[in-house]
């Protein structure tokens, strides 16, 4: 196959669902761990077509959805001095703070700039020597290397205006968590492709092994997903609990072992909080100390501005496949693309912006 519409075939995908419908003899709740992948299940209704007896449980795996509230109270903050230019993909301008978003910072003066790779950043800081330029970097391990390299180019430059706001997330500790709630229905995981792309198939196979659950990586694209759900189910009704890979395309066993050492040269792991979870121990990365100068929460401070997710936001729930979007009592309600109440309704891979644009009624 080389083209993407290939990768859509309806044919194709009709046997893959005969194939599954085939082989499932009881339910099973699989949970995919990748926003883009929600996004292709609701848009192109996979969930519905698939026999009855699978169910698949969203998980948290929008980079964007995760950050919690404090750290986009931090990014606000600095945005709003007047001696700093904040750098950003797009996905973070519109989410919610405690008062205000970054587009509003923006309105009121604050230079907030879109940018299409830390480099940019960078780029800007060597343009305006008098300004402090911060990238904002949140991601799970695929964006990891891109940042990382922003880092490396600085410390080469010997620029001392530029920094990171640093949100970067792991999948594999996410998938502990998830697995270690003691009412944990999730009985087998789609793993993200572009992830493992970067990081390779290694740090699955210790959970695979422990908590005796089949992980399948996968792509993107509807055949992609139902070739991983398939692969899944004929593990758990084998009952076997192996790491496999239906997206051999893209993803070597390996990984990428040239982005993994410029990782590991710049970042190391620390805890991170992540939105309506709380939390999760080594599960993100932070400037290791030999970059650790262009730390933003150091070089400013920001360590003493937290904040409470709103009660009204079930984005914990929904995170965690407790909840879906549209049963949540403010979806589309009080909490719209317009007027959201958390990041889930804006990001571009949010499960709540998935519903409300192809399954709102």
């Amino acid at each position: 196959m080389k083209y993407l519409d290939e990768y859509r075939n309806a044919d194709a995908a009709r046997s893959l669902v005969r194939a599954i419908a085939a082989r499932v003899t009881r339910p099973w709740n699989i949970m995919e761990v990748c926003g883009g992948q929600t996004h292709a299940i609701v848009r192109f209704a996979l969930d519905e077509i698939l026999p009855d007896e699978i169910r698949l449980i969203h998980g948290p795996g929008c980079p964007v959805c995760v950050t919690p509230l404090e750290t986009i109270d931090r990014a606000i903050a600095l945005a709003a001095r007047p001696e700093v230019i904040l750098c950003s993909f797009g996905d973070m301008l519109r989410v919610p703070g405690s008062g205000k978003d970054l587009f509003t910072v923006k309105s009121e003066g604050g230079d907030v700039r879109v940018v299409y790779s830390p480099i940019d950043a960078v780029t800007l800081a060597r343009k305006h020597p008098d300004r402090q330029v911060v990238f904002f970097a949140i991601g799970f391990e695929t964006t990891a290397p891109a940042n990382a390299m922003a880092a490396v180019q600085a410390a080469r430059l010997g620029l001392e205006n530029f920094s990171m706001l640093v949100a970067h997330v792991l999948v594999p500790p996410a998938i502990r968590a998830v697995l270690d709630v003691p009412d944990c229905r999730v009985q087998g995981f789609l793993a993200a492709g572009h992830v493992c792309t970067v990081m390779g198939a290694a740090e699955y196979r210790p959970l695979a092994e422990r908590y005796r659950v089949p992980i399948v990586i996968t792509g993107f694209e509807p055949l992609d997903i139902l070739r991983g759900v398939l692969m899944c189910v004929e593990q758990l009704e084998s009952g076997r609990h192996e790491v496999a890979n239906a997206y051999p395309r893209a993803v070597r066993p390996e990984g990428n072992p040239a982005a993994q050492r410029q990782v590991a040269e710049v970042f190391e792991p620390t805890g991170r909080k992540w939105r309506g979870i709380g939390e999760i121990p080594a599960s993100g990365w932070r400037l290791g100390p030999a970059y650790a100068r262009f730390d933003a929460e150091r070089r400013f401070d920001l360590g003493h501005i937290t904040a409470e997710e709103p009660d009204a936001c079930r984005a914990g729930d929904v995170l965690q496949g407790r909840l879906r979007p549209c049963e949540c009592p403010s979806f589309g309600v009080e909490c719209t693309p317009e007027q959201p109440l958390g990041a889930l309704m804006v990001s571009a891979e949010g499960a709540c912006a998935a519903y409300y644009r192809y399954r709102r009624k």
